[in-house]
Formats: structure tokens, sequence, C-alpha cells
């Protein structure tokens, strides 16, 4: 007889929202605990024209940290999500922006259904200048040989990064930023980041 679980956890949600996501937008990448601002994203998903926060309150966590949360998801991301346990279902509208999408993530007996409550809309917050810095400094480098600049060697990921957004054009370069994104290579890890 199959054990129903009724408290969920961030760990019950992740793999199984992740295909939820997948099915929904198709070809995706993910990243998890993703340093943003003052924050942490749960969950990063990368598609072919934007950058999606999402945000993981399950039945075990608090809204204590949702209200600086929403601030640096808005400034990074296009879009955002914030998936609940269905303790949280009923009252999570009142804790982020109406852009903001909502997910529910409730048992039906063993298996995990996810419902969605909202779709997310375009946050008018988001900066170019912000998600470039999502960037590890060879990635950087990359977009700099991909557009034949100058490579400046030496400097910081900070000046690079300003060097890259003066030469290029914004949607050319957001383009470039989600390919290289979304080909990251974890193997390298160590190598060149800052």
């Amino acid at each position: 007889m199959p054990v129903t679980k009724s408290i969920l956890h961030d760990a019950d949600i992740r793999d199984d929202l992740c295909i939820y996501l997948e099915e929904k937008y198709g070809q995706v990448r993910f990243f998890d605990e993703l340093t943003m601002g003052k924050s942490r994203a749960d969950i990063v998903m990368v598609t072919e024209d934007e950058l999606i926060g999402i945000e993981i309150k399950s039945d075990a966590d608090t809204y204590d940290r949702l209200s600086r949360q929403v601030k640096d998801y808005d400034r990074f991301f296009d879009r955002n999500y914030v998936v609940v346990g269905s303790s949280h279902a009923h009252h999570i509208r009142e804790h982020v922006p109406e852009h903001w999408g909502v997910i529910s993530a409730e048992y039906a007996g063993d298996v995990l259904d996810f419902y969605l409550i909202r779709e997310p809309q375009k946050s008018r917050k988001v900066k170019l200048t912000n998600q470039m810095s999502l960037l590890w400094k060879r990635e950087l480098a990359e977009l700099q040989k991909t557009n034949g600049l100058y490579k400046y060697p030496g400097k910081s990921k900070m000046y690079i990064k300003k060097y890259l957004m003066e030469s290029l054009n914004s949607d050319i370069l957001k383009a470039q930023m989600l390919r290289v994104l979304f080909e990251r290579d974890y193997s390298i890890f160590g190598e060149g980041q800052e």
C-alpha cells in the first residue's frame, strides 16, 4: 500500500518540478542555487530567449526572506515563479507581486502533481547588466572572442562585462549570454570564475 505524503519539503519538489517545466517549455537548462544580488535563486531556468527564476516555498518553509528574494529575482530574471506546497497555495499571492507566476505542488496519493495557478509576466525591473553578472569570467571572454573584441587581459570581470555592454547591441548580447549559459560546462568549474 503506498504511503501518502502530506508535508512537502524542497527536496520532494525539485526533480519533479524540472520535469514539469521541461514539458511546459521544451528545451531548457536548469541551474540550482545560483547567487544573485543578496539572495540565492532555488532554480534558474534558461530558455531560448529568457532567464526565469524559480523560488520554492515548501510546506516546511516560511516567508521570512521572501520580500528580499522578490526584489533580487525581479532585478535578475525576465520572469519569476514561486512554487508552493499546498499549505501556502491559498495565500502565496499576498506575498509575491501580481507579475509572478504561481505553481502549487500537491501529492495525489504517492504522485506529485503541479497546478499552474498564475502565469508569470515580464519583470519591469530586470536589467541585462545584472544578468550578465551571472556569467563566469571565462564565459565573458568567450563573448569577447565571439564578437572579435579586444581581450583586455588582467581586467576584472566587472570591467569586461561593462566593455561588452558598451560594445554590443543589447538584444544580440542577451541572445549570446543565454546561449553561453545554456552551454555552461561545470566540468571546468573553478577555472576562471570570479
